[in-house]
């Protein structure tokens, strides 16, 4: 080939690549002046959006009535019975999530003790065993009556007045749903001539709870703790009430009157009192820890009468669950109080379950304000009870039909 054909060849080859190449680099110039790319950073979720737009949104949301002073105005026309149904539901919503924890509390109050006794030895009473069935009722109260081995007249006086019995005892557990017994612990000798009988009156009546505890009047208030610990995992009340056997109670209108505050949480009801700190050794009610509560001639918190008083449910299942670490005072209604005095308990003081022997109830009676228990203070009971209890529950009692007729 010659050498100007190669020329030629040479020459149309390098205009192709030039034409090319122009062509390509306007393309790309031709692409970045319409869109812009090159100008414009793309915009970071992160990064604030221009104002103009900020702008017309706000504005978008004033029209559509989302305007921050609109929905505040709204907000304070709303219904103020809507208002209230709201606070209502939160309000009930509250004291379900309450009424469950004092639930769980009391299970567990219910399943330690049962361990325990398992643990020492003990035999699970009958009654504790139906407790442990499936499907258990609740009961309205159990009824505790505190008692000692000495004291068989005051219980055959008190099974003829003021406590049902047999066929009657177990119509009121069945249909009104309240338990009575008398509570007593065993003998410095377990099993001893003091324990059977006992177990001899236990079983022509069946009406005791054994607790176990050893009797003693020093030892009132680990009796006292006891009882609660032991009634609370056997039962599943509303409300347990202990009582002194040397006093008289009408069943009906004490369980009328626990009724009205059985939807209060952490209830305590008595006769409340506040008497002095005795620190002399030698006089009755002696308080050896008296130092405790400041200086000489220092008064006792609020705290209800040891004859009768009453606790709800969830007290009941505190004591059971934190009974080890319970201080006890010589004074059993002292040692009640105190343990509660550091709660949010709501202290009931009702002066019908401290009513005086006839003619005091028996006035009340007349007005029709029947009282719930009768004693005499002088005797801290009723003076001779086991002699005159039939003639105070003649005077002052209720009618005798009065607890079947009762609603609870």
């Amino acid at each position: 080939m010659s050498t100007k054909i190669k020329g030629e060849l040479f020459s149309r080859n390098f205009v192709s690549k030039k034409w090319t190449f122009l062509l390509c680099l306007g393309s790309f110039c031709f692409g970045i002046f319409f869109t812009d790319r090159m100008w414009n950073i793309p915009e970071s979720n992160d990064m604030a959006r221009p104002s103009s737009l900020i702008e017309a949104e706000r504005l978008k949301l004033i029209s559509e009535g989302c305007d921050p002073k609109t929905l505040y105005q709204k907000e304070v026309k709303r219904d103020p019975q809507a208002l209230f149904g709201e606070v209502s539901k939160t309000h009930n919503a509250i004291q379900t999530l309450d009424k469950t924890i004092s639930s769980l509390e009391m299970e567990l109050a219910a399943a330690r003790s049962a361990q325990e006794s398992l643990m020492n030895g003990a035999p699970l009473s009958s009654d504790m065993e139906k407790k442990q069935l499936p499907g258990k009722r609740r009961y309205l109260m159990v009824v505790g009556i505190n008692t000692a081995f000495s004291s068989r007249k005051r219980r055959d006086s008190i099974r003829t007045t003021w406590m049902p019995q047999v066929e009657k005892k177990r119509k009121l557990e069945d249909e009104k749903g309240i338990i009575i017994r008398f509570v007593i612990g065993h003998g410095a000798t377990a099993g001893g001539i003091l324990d059977r009988a006992i177990e001899a009156e236990d079983r022509k009546h069946g009406d005791f709870l054994r607790l176990d505890h050893v009797e003693g009047y020093l030892e009132l208030s680990g009796k006292t703790k006891t009882y609660f610990s032991t009634a609370v995992s056997m039962w599943d009340a509303d409300f347990y009430v202990k009582v002194d056997d040397d006093v008289h109670v009408n069943i009906a209108t004490l369980g009328e009157t626990l009724v009205r505050h059985r939807k209060k949480p952490r209830v305590y009801i008595g006769c409340m009192k506040s008497g002095p700190v005795l620190s002399q050794k030698g006089v009755r009610y002696h308080e050896p820890e008296y130092w405790k509560f400041g200086e000489n001639g220092n008064k006792y918190f609020r705290h209800a009468t040891g004859q009768l008083y009453a606790i709800s449910r969830d007290l009941a299942s505190y004591i059971s669950i934190n009974q080890h670490v319970l201080h006890k005072y010589a004074n059993e209604d002292v040692t009640l109080g105190a343990w509660f005095i550091g709660l949010d308990v709501t202290h009931i003081d009702d002066r019908r379950l401290c009513c005086g022997t006839p003619p005091d109830c028996e006035w009340k009676a007349q007005a029709g304000n029947i009282c719930v228990a009768s004693f005499d203070w002088t005797c801290s009971g009723i003076c001779r009870s086991a002699d005159r209890i039939k003639e105070v529950h003649k005077r002052c009692g209720e009618p005798e039909n009065a607890i079947w007729k009762a609603r609870f």
